[in-house]
């Protein structure tokens, strides 16, 4: 059953797989919506002693805001699905063996953000934001944005969490032949220019020390992701 596709079928099938996506993480925010309040209380306490409250602007930003958190959470909650849908994606393109591996991309995958997504909640976000807040401590006094602050932390947690899937790919790319653990190995000083780019454009600040706490993690996880190649490539039968 090796169907070949058109380009406008597989058009079809992409907007298909978005759809569905996208209908996932909105009934999962409205599903959610309830607790937005307790996700932002949440979403405050990296920020405990640094930030004594939250402000907003205009009269509608603060249901704005509570939707934002909402969407943002059913994201995260949807994850699974957004993956399995990737997966269905890209599955016929892919041989057989790999394939039916399915239900394990999609567990760490879903597993490894989430992963990523706590740790940048407690162990970078403490760091940076009591960085930031205290740089002009005695001249200055921080009025944060709600807005703004949650854009930032919810930022830098989904970032985290998308860098954390560097050895989830690594394994199902080294599994379908299209790296190798001594490919980027050799590869290491290109990868090291990639890491410090990715990090300064995903960082939600444009400051050096963000950067740089967020490039430490990336270069860790692509040592990680060489490693999880060669024991893919060792578990492959020729």
């Amino acid at each position: 059953m090796n169907k070949e596709f058109t380009v406008t079928e597989h058009l079809e099938e992409l907007r298909r797989r978005i759809l569905f996506s996208l209908a996932a993480v909105i009934i999962s925010a409205l599903v959610i919506m309830p607790l937005a309040s307790y996700i932002l209380k949440f979403l405050r306490s990296p920020a405990s002693g640094s930030i004594e409250r939250l402000v907003y602007f205009g009269p509608e930003e603060a249901f704005l805001l509570y939707m934002r958190v909402s969407l943002i959470a059913g994201l995260i909650v949807s994850f699974p699905v957004i993956m399995f849908q990737f997966w269905a994606f890209v599955s016929p393109a892919i041989n057989r063996n790999v394939r039916k591996h399915a239900l394990v991309f999609v567990f760490f995958s879903s597993l490894v953000f989430i992963l990523g997504c706590a740790f940048a909640y407690y162990v970078l976000l403490p760091m940076a934001l009591n960085f930031l807040l205290n740089m002009g401590r005695g001249e200055l006094e921080p009025v944060i944005s709600a807005t703004r602050y949650i854009s930032f932390v919810t930022g830098f947690m989904l970032a985290c969490g998308l860098v954390f899937e560097m050895p989830v790919l690594s394994y199902f790319l080294t599994k379908i032949g299209l790296i190798s653990a001594a490919s980027l190995r050799r590869k290491f000083k290109y990868a090291v220019i990639i890491i410090v780019v990715a990090a300064a454009v995903i960082t939600p600040t444009g400051d050096a020390f963000n950067m740089i706490l967020l490039a430490l993690p990336m270069f860790a996880l692509y040592e990680v992701s060489i490693w999880v190649s060669f024991f893919a490539k060792k578990g492959t039968k020729a």
